[in-house]
């Protein structure tokens, strides 16, 4: 059930509350994970007093988990949304590569992938957390793959380029190479396993 079907009457001011509490919660998630994250760190984070505040906009902790997740997606697709909406040259798929690299050297390599961090630890125990990260996760990949499609009808691509397993593999390997780049604290996996994805794709570019 998306945030929207959860609380379609929300005053200004109690989405506001909401927002915030989500937006607590998912960074102290991030920090602690989710198991080591409690209602009270949380709710100290959002500056909320009462935990009837929390329960008022999330009927237990599962809802707010799918909440987080929801807000994760778009704070990471959102810092991706200019450059994913037109991937769809050489050029672009670089500059992309470019600013996802840089982004995690701001961070010291430290963190990781916030929807990845999520699904690692809920994809075995939360069904319902796992549907949504699938969700998640493929809206980027379809960001990606729309790139890829709009290069194969300007006939850049070859036509037998297969668009849907090029974006899948390219997400793949963007989230392998996140993960080595936490565990590394450098970039140097993410850019290699980028730059060889990208390779790949050239090798379907025609003329």
């Amino acid at each position: 059930m998306s945030s929207s079907m959860q609380t379609p009457r929300l005053t200004a001011k109690g989405r506001a509350t909401r927002d915030r509490i989500v937006a607590a919660a998912a960074a102290v998630m991030y920090e602690q994970g989710v198991t080591g994250s409690s209602t009270e760190e949380i709710l100290q984070a959002a500056q909320v007093s009462s935990p009837s505040q929390l329960y008022h906009y999330f009927g237990d902790k599962k809802s707010l988990v799918q909440a987080v997740i929801e807000y994760q997606t778009e704070r990471v697709l959102g810092f991706q949304r200019t450059l994913l909406s037109r991937l769809d040259s050489f050029e672009a798929l670089e500059a992309w590569r470019d600013a996802v690299v840089q982004a995690q050297l701001a961070r010291n390599c430290q963190g990781g992938c916030p929807i990845g961090s999520l699904a690692a630890e809920l994809s075995d125990a939360d069904p319902q957390a796992r549907a949504r990260l699938v969700a998640g996760y493929a809206q980027w990949e379809q960001a990606i793959r729309d790139g890829l499609a709009s290069m194969q009808q300007r006939g850049e691509l070859h036509a037998d380029a297969d668009t849907g397993a090029l974006a899948l593999a390219l997400l793949t390997a963007l989230q392998g190479g996140l993960l080595m780049t936490q565990t590394r604290r450098d970039t140097v996996a993410l850019e290699t396993v980028l730059n060889a994805v990208i390779d790949r794709i050239r090798c379907h570019a025609s003329g």
